[in-house]
C-alpha cells in the first residue's frame, strides 16, 4: 500500500490497513473491498497525473451514480485537486455557466452524457469513460493533497440568480464524516444502501463517504427505484439509507411495502426539506425509526441530527446541534432569540464551506465571524430541540403577519386530496401577499377549492388560511427532491399574467 498521507483518501487506505478483504462498495453485481477501493483510488490519482492535473485543479463529473464517483473525489484528495460533480438533471445551458465560472480542467462523463458534455464542454477536454472500463495511470502520482487543501465544489440550486459554488476543504469533509458518524452510531459493521444522486452532497456525504470513512459497506444504486430498493433490503441486509420526502412516499405506497422485509434496518435518515409526519408515520408503524439530518450545500451537510433514536419522541424537530457544529438563531439585528421564538439559524463548525467560488461578495454576506448564514428560519424550545419553520426568503407576509408556508404543508401532506403541493406567496394589492395553495390533485378531477381550504379550518389561524389553490400537473423539484419554490412563484406570477 502507498504511503498514507494526511488528505482523505488516507482514512480508505487505512481501512485497507486494518480489514483489507471487508467488502467496501457494491453496483449492480461488482463488489470491491477495501484493498480493492484503496488500490483503484491510486489508480485514478495517476491518470488524472498522467493527464497534467495538479494541485487546486478543478475536475468534473457528469453521470449517474457510478463508483467511478467515488474514487474520483479520493483521486483529487490525493493529488490536492479539486472535484466538481455536475448536476445530471441540468440543461446544456446551465452547465455550459457553471463549466465557465468553475473553469475545470477536465470532464470526465458517464457514455450516456457523452454528447450533452461536449456541447457544454466548450475548449475543455471531455473523457467519455464506459462502467467496465477503469481509469489506470501507468506511473505512480506523488500525494499532494492535504487536509487543509479545498476538495469539494458543488453548486447550490440557484434559487435566487445565478447558482453558487460552495467551496469545501478536505477539513470540512472530514469534519462532516465524524458528525455522520455520531449521527448514525456508525461501526465498521454498518451497511448503507445509497441511491440518492452523488452529486448533491446529501447523497455523497450524509451516508455514503462518511460509511467509507469509517470503514463501512455501501450498496450503491445508480438512480431510485422504489421497488428494486425493496428487494435490496432483503437480500443485502442493509442497516441504513438516506431518504427524501418524496422517496419516503414512494416507497411506502409500493404494493410490495407492507411485506417486505425490514428487519436489518437500525433506522433511517431523511433531509433535504422539512419531513412531513406522515411521509415518516407508516415506517414507524413497522418498527423503523426515521431520524433527521438538517443542513445544506454550504455545511457539507451534515449541521443538525436527529438520531433516530430520538425521533419518535421529538416529532417535527430536525434535532440538536451536530457533535463539532454551533447553531444560534438570531434575529434580524443578529442577537440570539430566546426559546420559541422564531430567527434565522446560523451555523459554525469546521464543515462550512471556505467561500463562494469567485463570489467574495456572496461569501461576505453568508459568513459573519465564522457563522454562516442558513437564510433559514426556525426555534428551538426550552430544551434545546430545533425546529424549522421555512426558508427565510419564503415566508409569505401577510397584512403585516407572517406566515410560514411549512405550517400549511404540513396540513396539505395529510390530506390524501394531493399527490403533491406546497405554499407560496402571490402578491395582493389588499394584502401585501397572499398564501396560495400549488398543487397536482391526486385524482384526474381536482376538488372544488372550498374542500381544500376546509383542511385548514381547526388547524391553523385563520390569518394564515391560503387563500386559493392552483392545479397543475407537476411541481418543479431539485434532485433532491425539494420543491423549487422560486419555480412556483414564476409559474402562478405567469399565471396572474394571463389572467
Amino acid at each position: 500500500m502507498r504511503n498514507e498521507g494526511r488528505d482523505l483518501a488516507s482514512w480508505v487506505d487505512r481501512w485497507a490497513g486494518h480489514q483489507p478483504d471487508a467488502p467496501a462498495i457494491e453496483f449492480e453485481g461488482t463488489a470491491a473491498n477495501f484493498s480493492e477501493l484503496s488500490h483503484q483510488v491510486g489508480s485514478v490519482a495517476d491518470w488524472l497525473y498522467e493527464r497534467n492535473i495538479a494541485k487546486g485543479d478543478r475536475v468534473a463529473w457528469l453521470g449517474p451514480n457510478r463508483p467511478l464517483v467515488i474514487e474520483l473525489i479520493l483521486g483529487c484528495a490525493r493529488l490536492g485537486a479539486i472535484f466538481l460533480p455536475l448536476n445530471s438533471r441540468l440543461l446544456v445551458s446551465e452547465h455550459q455557466w457553471i463549466i465557465q465560472n468553475a473553469n475545470p480542467s477536465i470532464i470526465i462523463t458517464d457514455p450516456s452524457f457523452s454528447d450533452h458534455a461536449h456541447e457544454a464542454a466548450g475548449n475543455i477536454p471531455v473523457y467519455a469513460i464506459d462502467e467496465q472500463a477503469s481509469l489506470n495511470g501507468n506511473s505512480t502520482a506523488p500525494r499532494l493533497g492535504d487536509a487543509a487543501d479545498p476538495l469539494l465544489l458543488a453548486y447550490t440550486s440557484g434559487t435566487t440568480g445565478e447558482p453558487k459554488g460552495a467551496l469545501l476543504k478536505q477539513t470540512a469533509l472530514m469534519a462532516n464524516a465524524v458528525n455522520s458518524a455520531h449521527a448514525h452510531d456508525l461501526t465498521p459493521t454498518d451497511r448503507f444502501l445509497t441511491f440518492l444522486p452523488l452529486f448533491h452532497v446529501g447523497g455523497l456525504n450524509i451516508q455514503t463517504l462518511p460509511a467509507l470513512m469509517g470503514g463501512a459497506a455501501v450498496l450503491l444504486h445508480r438512480t431510485f427505484d422504489p421497488q428494486l430498493w425493496l428487494e435490496d433490503v432483503e437480500r443485502w441486509r442493509p442497516t441504513w439509507s438516506l431518504f427524501v420526502p418524496a422517496t419516503l412516499n414512494a416507497v411506502s405506497t409500493h404494493p410490495k411495502f407492507p411485506d417486505t422485509d425490514l428487519s436489518s434496518l437500525r433506522g433511517l435518515m431523511a433531509g433535504s426539506s422539512a419531513i412531513p409526519e406522515a411521509a415518516t408515520r407508516p415506517f414507524f408503524e413497522r418498527g423503523i425509526p426515521v431520524g433527521q439530518i438538517y443542513g445544506s450545500t454550504e455545511t457539507a451537510p451534515t449541521a443538525i441530527v436527529l438520531k433516530a433514536d430520538q425521533a419518535a419522541n421529538h416529532p417535527g424537530s430536525c434535532g440538536k446541534p451536530s457533535t463539532l457544529c454551533e447553531v444560534r438563531i438570531v434575529n434580524d439585528s443578529g442577537i440570539d432569540t430566546q426559546a420559541d421564538i422564531p430567527g434565522e439559524l446560523w451555523i459554525r463548525g469546521p464543515n462550512i464551506l471556505q467561500e463562494y467560488w469567485a463570489n467574495p461578495e456572496a461569501t461576505t454576506e453568508s459568513i459573519t465571524d465564522g457563522w454562516f448564514h442558513t437564510g433559514d428560519i426556525g426555534h428551538a424550545d426550552a430544551d434545546g430541540w430545533i425546529y424549522i419553520d421555512d426558508r427565510k426568503k419564503d415566508v409569505v407576509i401577510s397584512g403585516g403577519e407572517n406566515i410560514y408556508p411549512a405550517e400549511l404543508e404540513n396540513v396539505l401532506a395529510d390530506s390524501e386530496l394531493f399527490l403533491e403541493a406546497t405554499v407560496v406567496g402571490q402578491a395582493d394589492q389588499q394584502w401585501g401577499e397572499i398564501p396560495v395553495i400549488v398543487g397536482v390533485a391526486a385524482q384526474s378531477a381536482p376538488p372544488e377549492d372550498q374542500t381544500v381550504l376546509k383542511l385548514f379550518e381547526g388547524r391553523l389561524a385563520r390569518f394564515k388560511h391560503p387563500r386559493k389553490v392552483i392545479w397543475v400537473e407537476t411541481l418543479p423539484r431539485n434532485a433532491m427532491g425539494k420543491v423549487l419554490k422560486h419555480e412556483v412563484r414564476d409559474l402562478i406570477a405567469d399565471l396572474v399574467r394571463d389572467d
